[in-house]
């Protein structure tokens, strides 16, 4: 029996086919690109606010949107439309919204970018709007980027009087290329004569692999171990930083990582990694069920009495299973395909797993991380 198979007759609903390929996984070489990122070379968060019109009554409620109506306003008397009272304004085709974006590294002013809108105020729906033109700013408070175009909502809502239909979200909207960059991120490449490799993982042993691999590449000394995060490279000679980095992103290492178990107690998810060891243990896993039922018996008086009165009489069955326990032995040292076997002795489902897994890491027999999430 294979060990996918195995997972899924034990854990049932447990998604382990991760736990099933990890082990050719781990083995296998990968690329430095994709389990590392090099410093500097990253996207930048944008944030803005602005409205959204155009929407067929779904938009914010003024009463209950005091900013909407604000927003509304100060827009009007900047385009010339002035003395407005406020309190006037009953509008319904309009929604305040957070509008947010990624700032690609080296994008050139002009390039367009894409932009999520998703509604702040009690708008029911973004359905057939369109976004005013919206600064985006960046954690320094710059602008960067102006957002401006009609949304695209996946989601829809259909109600009325006595129900209604949603999928999807509604409220939440896509402007692909919606944005427009107005400025560049002071970052110059080529001045460079030093960078860093920031493991996604930090692991001294995938990052001493990778600094093994750039010094055959570019030169002994070319590369040094700062921390199990990081790697830095030294430029060598007059050598091109972009020609230097994209010859070192093609790299292939073999990375390693910590021995783990990952559940998720809300779904029953349980992920087993292939270097989780587990030392000499008996298991015995048994269940005690108890099932109460509660029924209610009306009982009347007979015809044509005197005084009798309805009442109602409860009667409760209570049924007690004890499943009978059963010990299986699992001998030092044993892998994850012994693991399983031995759960699948014993037939336990996933919660069952999660308890035993729990059980085994606190008597010290789990050589591995358990992680709860």
């Amino acid at each position: 029996m294979s060990v996918c198979r195995s997972l899924a007759t034990v854990l049932g609903a447990a998604v382990l086919g991760a736990a099933c390929c990890l082990g050719s996984v781990v083995s296998a070489e990968v690329r430095v690109k994709d389990i590392a990122s090099f410093e500097g070379v990253r996207e930048n968060h944008l944030i803005g606010y602005g409205l959204v019109v155009g929407l067929l009554g779904s938009g914010d409620k003024m009463s209950n949107s005091p900013f909407t109506r604000e927003s509304v306003k100060g827009m009007l008397e900047r385009l010339g439309v002035a003395n407005l009272d406020g309190d006037l304004l009953k509008t319904k085709n309009t929604a305040a919204v957070m509008v947010t974006a990624k700032l690609p590294p080296f994008a050139r002013r002009g390039a367009p970018i894409d932009v999520n809108v998703a509604s702040l105020g009690d708008a029911t729906s973004l359905r057939g709007g369109t976004l005013l033109v919206t600064p985006l700013s960046g954690a320094d408070g710059e602008v960067y980027a102006v957002a401006q175009g009609p949304v695209a909502v996946s989601g829809f809502l259909a109600q009325g009087n006595a129900g209604s239909v949603q999928e999807g979200v509604p409220t939440i909207a896509r402007i692909d290329s919606g944005a427009i960059v107005e400025r560049e991120v002071a970052f110059q490449l080529k001045e460079l004569d030093s960078f860093r490799i920031a493991l996604r993982v930090p692991d001294f042993t995938t990052a001493t692999r990778i600094e093994d691999v750039v010094n055959d590449k570019l030169g002994a000394g070319s590369a040094r171990v700062l921390d199990p995060g990081t790697v830095e490279v030294q430029i060598p000679g007059k050598a091109d930083v972009a020609e230097t980095i994209a010859a070192i992103e093609g790299l292939t290492v073999q990375p390693d990582s910590t021995a783990r178990v990952v559940v998720d107690e809300k779904s029953g998810t349980i992920v087993i990694g292939a270097n989780v060891r587990i030392g000499q243990v008996a298991i015995s896993q048994g269940g005690l069920t108890v099932r109460v039922r509660e029924r209610y018996n009306v009982s009347q008086p007979s015809p044509i009495s005197i005084g009798g009165t309805t009442v109602v009489v409860p009667e409760t069955d209570i049924n007690v299973e004890e499943r009978e326990s059963k010990f299986t032995i699992l001998e030092g040292d044993v892998s994850l395909q012994d693991l399983v076997d031995g759960l699948n002795a014993i037939g336990v489902g996933a919660r069952q797993t999660i308890s035993i897994l729990q059980a085994i890491k606190a008597s010290g027999a789990l050589h591995a991380d358990l992680e709860i999430i």
